[in-house]
């Protein structure tokens, strides 16, 4: 069953239909000149974002020295946004997105990661190479039994078109938390970048509190945040915020993580489904 197109679409898509009929008319006539075309994209896509391959608050642990772990992350939006966030971008509404991340521990604080390959499966069926990433992440050592820790990951970026704007972008992503009986707080203030200067860097924090009822099973709420550049936040409506009721499982073949996610605004997705399943080999 299609969606139902939200007002604030609609009046866009007339809008744009309206001012597409009025310039081609004056360009015929030789009127106007190329930048109304750019008017048009800025007006109907500013306030919206990009997608994202992966959901997930980092926890600080480290994968074991010498141990290579795949985790296949897979984000389905069953109810979400309709319309592109930039020109030649990805629809989120029905998309499928997905990255096989590998990592391999290189010492008790540090690990060494690629996401190859990242993938979308479109509404419409059409299968997207979104492109390559790097990672590097140094935390403090057995940072599943402290009290208190905390860490690093990087991220290096090789993006296709249709996923990022950027050809190439990068991740800086603290991690803090704290740990109280069962219960667990972690908090990633994730810093996203074009490499186009710190002013422009795009604040998008995501926070997790947990409640481990076993040494194999947790539950947890997380919230993950978009508040856009750093020079100039974005109003409250076109900020994302999201919130996830999320499950974890951890076994000794596998890994699973498994949450689904409500948008508290108008830029969000309404619904948004994630698993998360590892193995370490």
């Amino acid at each position: 069953m299609l969606p139902t197109r939200t007002a604030r679409e609609i009046d866009r898509g007339r809008m744009v239909a309206i001012w597409h009929q009025q310039y081609y008319l004056a360009m015929i006539s030789g009127r106007w000149g190329w930048w109304p075309t750019t008017l048009v994209w800025l007006l109907a896509f500013q306030p919206l974002h990009a997608q994202t391959d992966e959901i997930q608050v980092y926890t600080g642990e480290v994968q074991t020295p010498g141990k290579f772990n795949l985790t296949v992350h897979a984000n389905y939006t069953p109810d979400g946004r309709t319309v592109v966030g930039f020109p030649g971008g990805v629809v989120p509404q029905h998309s499928l997105n997905s990255a096989f991340e590998w990592a391999y521990g290189v010492t008790d604080w540090f690990e060494a990661g690629t996401y190859l390959p990242v993938l979308t499966l479109t509404g419409d069926h059409t299968l997207e190479l979104d492109g390559v990433k790097l990672r590097a992440l140094f935390a403090v050592p057995h940072a599943e039994a402290r009290r208190f820790f905390y860490g690093m990951n990087f991220e290096l970026s090789f993006n296709s078109k249709h996923w990022d704007q950027s050809r190439y972008s990068g991740e800086i992503r603290p991690i803090v938390g704290t740990r109280a009986g069962p219960w667990d707080l972690i908090v990633n203030p994730i810093l996203d970048t074009s490499f186009d200067g710190f002013s422009r860097l795009d604040f998008a924090p995501s926070i997790r509190l947990a409640y481990n009822r076993s040494a194999t099973f947790a539950l947890a709420v997380e919230h993950y945040a978009d508040f856009g550049q750093l020079r100039r936040l974005d109003s409250r409506e076109n900020q994302e915020h999201n919130l996830f009721a999320v499950t974890d499982y951890g076994g000794k073949l596998f890994d699973l993580e498994a949450g689904i996610g409500f948008g508290l605004t108008k830029a969000s997705d309404k619904v948004v489904l994630k698993t998360i399943l590892s193995h370490t080999f």
